[in-house]
């Protein structure tokens, strides 16, 4: 049997120890009586959360799409200063618009 620890930990805060043999306990060693449909819905509550902030991560880790390093995006910067375009059409602000729309905020 494999525990959801993560789930479990979510609806049970006071579990101290998780044991996929054993169960859960509390700081005391105590045993936690566990109610699959709280893990569940606990479970459910930690996808959700995932989901709501899953656009940060794409934007930093998504292959072609992702931002690009701070030092490159400086020089992108640099160079649209340069060249008087500190605006909508510049490299840096078409390329955080990339990746923008490529990974949305939901």
């Amino acid at each position: 049997m494999s525990l959801d620890h993560e789930a479990i930990r979510k609806a049970y805060p006071n579990a101290n120890a998780i044991d996929d043999g054993t169960g859960a306990f509390d700081a005391s060693g105590n045993k936690i009586t566990l109610v699959q449909s709280k893990i569940d819905t606990a479970r459910n509550t930690l996808n959700t959360e995932a989901s709501a902030v899953k656009y940060k991560t794409d934007r930093t880790t998504n292959g072609s799409t992702k931002y690009d390093t701070l030092a490159n995006q400086l020089d992108m910067l640099y160079h649209d200063l340069v060249a008087g375009k500190l605006d909508a059409t510049g490299t840096w602000a078409k390329h955080i618009k990339a990746v923008k729309d490529a990974n949305p905020k939901p």
